[in-house]
Parts: C-alpha cells; structure tokens; sequence
C-alpha cells in the first residue's frame, strides 16, 4: 500500500488552531522519525488491530497508519476531530474514531480480536488506563502494551525488587506479564516540552500462576507498601493468616516491602 502524500503535522495543527491542552494533559509529538520508531516497537502491524488513546492530532496515528495498522482512536478533545476526520479520509476504512473518554469508554467492545494497544498517552490518567488493562481478566483482551509515561512512572513499572522505584506497580506489572523501556524520549521532542523526561514502555502478557486472586494479591500489596518502612509483621497484621503466612514460606517476618520479590509476594 501507497502511503498517501500528508501535509505537515505542524501544518494541520496550525491550519485546525490546535494548541495542546495542560488540562487534557497534552504534549504533542511531531517528529516522524520518532513516532515510526514507536509504531515499530510492537513488531509486525500489518493489518493488525490497535488501540489508540488520545491520538490529539494524529501524529503518532500517521505512524501507525503507515506501518500498515488499523486503528481505533478514542479521543475526547473534539477540537482533535476534524484532524483526525481528514487523516482517515488518507486512509479509508483503516482509522475508526471513538469520541469519548477512554477512562469510561469500553474499549474492549470494540474489538473483535485482541489488539495491540499503542499510545502517547495523556500523563493524568496514563496510570489509571494501564491498572485497567493489567486488571482484566486473564488472558487479557490486549496482546501487547506499547505506552508512553513519564520517565519515573516507567520506571516504577519495571523495577527489580529493593529498588528505588519498586512497589506495588512493579508487582502488579510483573506477576504476569514481562514489561521493558524500550526507548527513553526527551523532553525537548515534545510541543510543548513536559517539565519530565519520558519513555515508551512494552508490555507482553505471561501466563498468570495458578490459584492466585488478584483482589488478595492487591490487598496484600497495598498494606506491605502503604507502610513500606515499617517491618513486614507490622504492615500486614490487618491481613487475615499474612503473618502466619511468613513464616510457611520462610520469609522473615522482619523484611520490609521493598525487599519481597514479586515470586514471594505472589507465593
């Protein structure tokens, strides 16, 4: 397929009035290599299905687009529209755009397969969507995760136990699924720049452990690291059997959260 000839991005912004919204939380993205680079990161997408949350413009849709996918967008700024309206007229019958807020729109329904879900998506609810996604059930409608965060939030993401960033998203990101960076964006290739570096995160499900219940394995995790500098024995004296549960497993009821490894936790 023939890409079609578009105009700068920057152009169409200009030409639709388009200023990003601090309230929407938007930075757009206009460098092409770039956005190519992102569109890449999930392998093969031709005529693949995928998910696209807050497309604004459609920078990082073009790149989609053009790597041969097909596209749902949810977006909820209507002023993005009429942008993305012409984008799919470029491309008939591969870009579908939901308007709506992706925090309330049932993503899933839309889908008859498992898509990929790849999206810059907005800072103030990015953590929000992800928590969804990784809360479905198991497998999960999705086949993989391809999202933009801010640097420190990837970072918690795919910590290793007793680091830094490692708690309760670290965990509820690794017990069944495998996230990496795949490549860290700076500030400055954003419009406007965020006051914080960023970075694309990629996330394949794994196949969960048996007998698990996420609902326990959340409770357990919310009580070990709300009071992360507090010794296990402390932190989880709310939890029925947890303490008694240390000491079957092995594990020192002196620990404190940081220093339980997503295996443990999940034991």
């Amino acid at each position: 397929m023939t890409a079609p000839d578009l105009p700068p991005l920057r152009e169409v912004i200009a030409r639709h009035g388009l200023t990003a919204s601090k309230a929407l939380g938007q930075n757009f993205l206009f460098d092409a290599q770039l956005l190519a680079r992102i569109a890449r990161i999930p392998g093969d997408l031709t005529d693949a299905e995928v998910l696209e949350v807050g497309p604004g413009p459609g920078g990082l849709t073009r790149a989609l687009l053009a790597a041969g996918a097909r596209v749902t967008a949810i977006e909820r700024d209507r002023r993005c529209i009429p942008a993305l309206a012409e984008l799919g007229e470029a491309y008939p019958g591969r870009l579908t755009v939901v308007e709506g807020d992706a925090t309330e729109v049932d993503a899933r329904s839309l889908f008859e397969n498992a898509p990929h879900i790849v999206s810059n998506l907005p800072y103030n609810v990015g953590t929000a969507l992800l928590v969804g996604w990784l809360s479905a059930d198991w497998a999960p409608w999705w086949r993989s995760l391809t999202l933009m965060f801010q640097r420190e939030v990837a970072e918690r993401i795919v910590a290793p136990v007793d680091g830094e960033h490692y708690g309760r998203l670290a965990v509820l990101s690794q017990w069944r699924s495998t996230p990496r960076i795949a490549m860290p964006v700076h500030r400055s290739a954003f419009t406007p720049p965020p006051k914080v570096m960023s970075a694309v995160v990629h996330i394949l499900p794994d196949a969960a452990p048996g007998g698990v219940r996420l609902e326990v394995l959340e409770r357990i995790t919310a009580a070990a690291f709300g009071q992360r500098r507090k010794m296990l024995r402390q932190s989880l004296k709310g939890v029925p059997q947890a303490v008694e549960t240390l000491e079957t497993l092995g594990i020192e009821a002196t620990r404190r959260a940081e220093t339980v490894s997503v295996a443990e936790f999940v034991a």
